[in-house]
């Protein structure tokens, strides 16, 4: 699909739940609505502009009948996106710009600010139903735990922590130690058993919730950059529950697996501008995936076309070494079955030429009157000392052939499997270049 020019840098993006339709805050504090097709036709839908400040953070309801909006302004903004107007303004909902936003339950949603500040708001309600001031450094990243109900933030400050919106305190359920790191994006893999957090070094780090939230239980090396966005892959494909999108400020949106590690490949490439956002359309089900930079363009990528390639390249290196070993092994089929048959042709010359040697031995006694028995039991002797030679020798040749047959040749196709660190990933050495 062509790249959606929107006439400024995209600060965040998120997609209609059931509709073709894209929605992007931008430096400007303009929100543009955009729809999309199969065919890579686009068209605005409607612009509005909230703050004259810049919008940084996006979430839609349940029903995608409702957009809210935070940025730099400190206001919490209501959309309508049947209309594309305003509903409802909350000066003030921070002391200092909001950073994030996300819709947690259809009552409740959570901000965070530069300072660290993450609050909890009821849209029924005008002011805020809880606060906490854990975090002394901005909010990069929200992820929901619909099972337990848990809010988890990661903050510039290094630490990840859990929120219980259950409870009525206002401390966390839990925080990790200091990672030496900022916390830049946040996703869950494996049924939501582990989490991945991208670092400002490039490391993503493995949380997992049965051994706590106090450390990461691995990191895995290998992007050059910090993973400024991370993002799960539909569950139609193949190993989803280990798969994420992992975007970086090299500008390169890759498909990584994790555990085992291995890079899949690079979904879409956005040059010298550093990827802010990654989202997939229809609830995270869809075929789009868009990722933004500072380049004012949107990219949508159609990842049915990324991975079928590689499903399509995978299935043609196999078909290659099965056509492969077919034409070895028929090689070797014809090439045996060859020497079998000259063995039996040899065989059956030198029993015609001992037959010739028989009757001319036959005709010479009949014509030679001082032959005696002695010398005719001598050359019956070499006769069949002869045939027992030649039996031999064809004896051995057959069996020699068949010890050929049986003994496998080599398949100069066949890849020698090499067994993986624990965190190794499969990649070219140029993805390691910069390390």
């Amino acid at each position: 699909m062509p790249d959606i020019n929107v006439g400024a840098q995209i600060f965040d993006l998120v997609f209609h739940p059931s509709h073709s339709t894209v929605y992007t805050g931008l430096l400007t504090g303009e929100v543009k609505a955009f729809t999309y097709d199969e065919q890579g036709n686009h068209e605005n839908k409607f612009s509005i502009r909230p703050s004259k400040k810049s919008c940084r953070g996006l979430t839609m309801s349940e029903s995608g009948d409702k957009l809210w909006a935070v940025g730099k302004g400190k206001a919490l903004y209501t959309i309508d996106t049947a209309t594309g107007e305003i509903s409802e303004t909350r000066k003030a909902a921070h002391d200092v710009a909001i950073n994030r936003v996300k819709r947690l339950t259809p009552n409740l949603l959570s901000t965070g600010d530069d300072d660290g500040v993450v609050k909890l708001w009821d849209p029924r309600k005008p002011d805020a139903v809880r606060t906490y001031t854990h975090h002394f450094d901005f909010i990069s990243d929200f992820l929901w735990l619909e099972d337990k109900k848990h809010l988890v933030c990661t903050s510039g400050d290094g630490t990840l922590s859990v929120l219980d919106v259950r409870s009525k305190r206002t401390d966390p359920f839990a925080q990790s130690e200091d990672q030496e790191d900022e916390l830049l994006s946040v996703v869950a893999i494996k049924g939501g058993q582990k989490l991945v957090v991208g670092t400002q070094l490039g490391i993503l780090s493995i949380f997992n919730r049965k051994s706590g939230y106090g450390d990461c239980v691995d990191r895995i090396p290998g992007h050059p950059h910090s993973v400024d966005a991370l993002c799960n892959l539909p569950s139609s494909y193949p190993s989803a529950h280990s798969t994420i999108l992992t975007g970086s400020s090299d500008g390169l949106l890759r498909a990584v697996q994790l555990l085992p590690t291995k890079l899949l490949g690079v979904v879409a490439d956005h040059g010298e501008f550093p990827i802010e956002r990654i989202a997939v359309d229809l609830g995270g089900e869809g075929r789009w995936v868009g990722s933004a930079g500072h380049e004012e363009v949107l990219k949508l990528t159609d990842l049915r076309e990324v991975f079928e390639d590689e499903d399509k390249d995978s299935d043609a290196e196999e078909d290659g070494k099965d056509e492969a070993e077919e034409e070895v092994e028929g090689q070797d089929g014809s090439k045996e079955n060859s020497e079998v048959e000259a063995t039996k042709v040899k065989a059956s010359e030198g029993k015609a030429q001992n037959q010739d040697s028989d009757t001319d031995s036959d005709s010479d006694d009949e014509e030679g009157d001082g032959i005696g028995e002695t010398e005719k039991d001598s050359d019956k002797e070499d006769k069949d000392s002869a045939d027992e030679q030649e039996q031999d020798s064809s004896d051995e040749e057959v069996q020699t052939s068949r010890k050929r047959k049986k003994k496998k040749e080599q398949d100069p196709f066949q890849i020698a499997k090499r067994k993986k660190g624990r965190n190794e990933i499969d990649a070219e050495p140029s993805f390691f270049a910069d390390l």
